[in-house]
């Protein structure tokens, strides 16, 4: 099931698994009135995912691939921004054909998990082979943008690694997990103070399932200063032992769910995150007779099947800072049927 509110919709990308253009299509369109974006996942190395001919076992299928991508950037609107996640294949060679197709379904931004398919979390991410792919693309001349994804561990992190790849961004999967504020210059500390009770109280007014609250709790992880060892040990037992929320009274103490809402509201209003994005990384000067030398790889007359939308990556998308009336306290229809909180479920 997915749940969602209004006020993510600026901000959210959903990702969606598929080895079938129509039904790719069909989750899209479920989903479209919610969501700023649609991602089709080509890198999960999971069973679960590849048995079906999904997530990385699209890399040696391109032609299925692209005719997903293809199929879901005719179907969504302008300003739904359509995107894949890829990972590297063994050959630098063939990795830069793959992407070179996939750029020409009209996408407006490309990720690149920066290891192969049989690699795993413990194998380093090879950011150094990404530099080549970020030229590459911004040689096709279509404005999009590349991400770069494994390694990289938050804010002052992703600095380095645009530095040494080029990239325009950077995605950050197990340590936002481990502390969602590691997109700040400057991350929570000492989370059982700081995250976890405000975390809790804003689960519990949206009726968040208590079950998915706890498992994503207990992730959280993040430098101690001024708790003690023994106390959030203490902390992390009475998670695990809670059946509830309320099994976590002792540690949240006032369930006021809407007042942190209400601040995560005003926080956006005076601080729309385009105003954080990190700075363009430093310059690559390439000599004239490298440009010369390129050899010339995509098609003569190649066009975008439609260009990116408004809210592409690389391009200001201040009209979507806009708060949605919900938001603000004016009610308001919501996009999908069933009044509220938007659950879709697939």
């Amino acid at each position: 099931m997915f749940t969602t509110h209004p006020i993510e919709k600026p901000y959210l990308i959903y990702q969606i698994g598929s080895s079938d253009p129509e039904l790719a299509v069909q989750a899209a369109k479920t989903v479209m009135q919610d969501v700023s974006g649609i991602d089709l996942n080509c890198g999960c190395p999971k069973p679960f995912s590849t048995h079906a001919g999904m997530g990385a076992a699209l890399l040696t299928n391109p032609d299925l691939l692209c005719s997903i991508l293809t199929a879901l950037r005719k179907a969504m609107p302008p300003e739904i921004t359509v995107s894949a996640k890829i990972r590297l294949l063994p050959s630098q060679e063939d990795t830069l054909k793959l992407v070179e197709r996939i750029v020409n379904t009209g996408i407006s931004a490309l990720t690149v998990h920066c290891r192969t398919r049989n690699m795993r979390d413990k194998d380093r991410a090879m950011i150094e082979r990404l530099r080549e792919i970020v030229d590459f693309v911004e040689g096709m001349g279509k404005g999009i943008a590349v991400i770069e994804n494994g390694d990289c561990l938050g804010w002052n992190d992703a600095q380095r690694v645009r530095a040494v790849t080029g990239a325009h961004s950077v995605m950050i999967a197990r340590a936002a997990e481990a502390n969602p504020s590691c997109f700040s210059p400057c991350p929570l500390e000492d989370i059982e103070q700081t995250l976890i009770p405000s975390y809790l109280r804003l689960s519990k007014y949206f009726d968040n399932h208590w079950g998915l609250t706890k498992f994503c709790t207990a992730q959280f992880k993040a430098q101690h200063i001024n708790v003690k060892k023994t106390d959030a040990v203490a902390m992390r037992h009475m998670l695990a032992q809670s059946k509830s929320f309320d099994g976590m009274n002792e540690a949240v103490r006032t369930w006021s769910g809407k007042e942190e809402f209400d601040e995560i509201v005003r926080s956006i209003e005076a601080n729309p995150p385009r105003k954080h994005r990190l700075p363009p990384p430093p310059p690559v000067v390439v000599k004239q007779k490298e440009v010369a030398d390129t050899p010339e790889t995509t098609p003569p007359g190649t066009q975008n099947p439609e260009p990116p939308g408004s809210g592409a990556p690389l391009l200001p998308n201040t009209h979507r800072t806009v708060l949605p009336p919900m938001a603000t306290g004016h009610d308001a229809t919501t996009p999908t049927p069933g009044g509220g909180v938007s659950v879709v479920t697939q």
